[in-house]
């Protein structure tokens, strides 16, 4: 069966005026022709649509069942054009975002609050992952962008573009009552000397890991790593629950539990990036419209 849109845009408009003549004068053409392709129309369907004899045009039941969808293609192709248009802007479509959990207590939320008021009918699929999955995933093509915290591996940067969104300083978090805390805004590393230390295994943030280790290294003092742990929220409520202190970005600060209490450093702590990374041949328009969004903000 080969239907045309121009057969349906008639059989829609003799519905409607249940009469050839006028159907004929509101499409300005002649009766003949539409005579002739509302009959191939039914001829293709196999059924008449439309009751006929010399004084009354009238709807079969097959015409009254088939004027609804009729209209209901006819509005949807009209509405392709916009569709497209929206598509190639990046008002529509599905973007892939994974993120480190420390960008969840900071840019995370503002972006995705910002992009969706600005593009309503996007819709964002989000994944909570390490840095180095996400590198994987995007040297794969699994995911669209992600927040994550440098450095790139020199394979990554042959595919990969990137942009920092948030740089900022270690803070203490620490056990509620701590010793170390006891009076203080602001503790310095000697406070933490035996502290048993919670931190990031290296393979998953080597660069959070070296800053943290760094800290202590600069002070002449060696870490007792007590535990390891790839969530920020785990790290947290390790804290929380008295099994050592942790060297976090301050923005884990908006991540309250009980039990917790955080400080800044004193001196100069090391600043700690996250960023957002795309493959350089992503040329998704929604992609491009969350980047245009992030680079304003800049």
């Amino acid at each position: 069966m080969n239907l045309e849109l121009r057969q349906l845009r008639y059989f829609v408009t003799v519905a409607e005026e249940l009469h050839f003549g006028r159907a004929a004068l509101r499409l300005h053409m002649t009766q003949p022709p539409l005579s002739q392709t509302i009959q191939a129309l039914e001829a293709a369907l196999g059924t008449p649509l439309f009751a006929r004899n010399n004084r009354n045009v009238a709807l079969t039941p097959a015409g009254t069942a088939l004027l609804p969808e009729a209209r209901r293609i006819l509005l949807q192709m009209q509405a392709l054009p916009d569709l497209a248009q929206r598509a190639a802007a990046g008002e529509i479509g599905r973007l892939s975002l994974a993120f480190v959990s420390t960008a969840d207590y900071s840019v995370l939320p503002t972006f995705l609050r910002e992009f969706r008021a600005a593009f309503p009918q996007v819709q964002i699929d989000l994944r909570e992952a390490t840095s180095d999955v996400q590198l994987e995933d995007l040297l794969q093509g699994r995911i669209d962008a992600g927040l994550l915290i440098p450095p790139l591996s020199d394979k990554a940067k042959l595919d990969l573009d990137y942009t920092t969104v948030l740089s900022e300083p270690l803070i203490v978090a620490a056990p509620t009552g701590a010793k170390a805390l006891r009076s203080k805004k602001m503790v310095s590393m000697g406070d933490l000397r035996e502290q048993p230390l919670i931190i990031f295994p290296r393979r998953i943030a080597p660069a959070l890991h070296d800053a943290i280790l760094a800290c202590f290294h600069d002070a002449g003092m060696t870490p007792h790593i007590a535990q390891e742990a790839i969530q920020m929220q785990t790290i947290v409520g390790l804290v929380s629950a008295g099994m050592g202190i942790a060297l976090v970005p301050q923005s884990v600060s908006n991540l309250q539990r009980p039990g917790v209490e955080y400080r800044a450093l004193a001196g100069k702590p090391p600043v700690v990036e996250t960023g957002l990374a795309w493959r350089r041949d992503n040329h998704s328009p929604v992609l491009h419209a969350f980047l245009e969004l992030l680079r304003k903000k800049s």
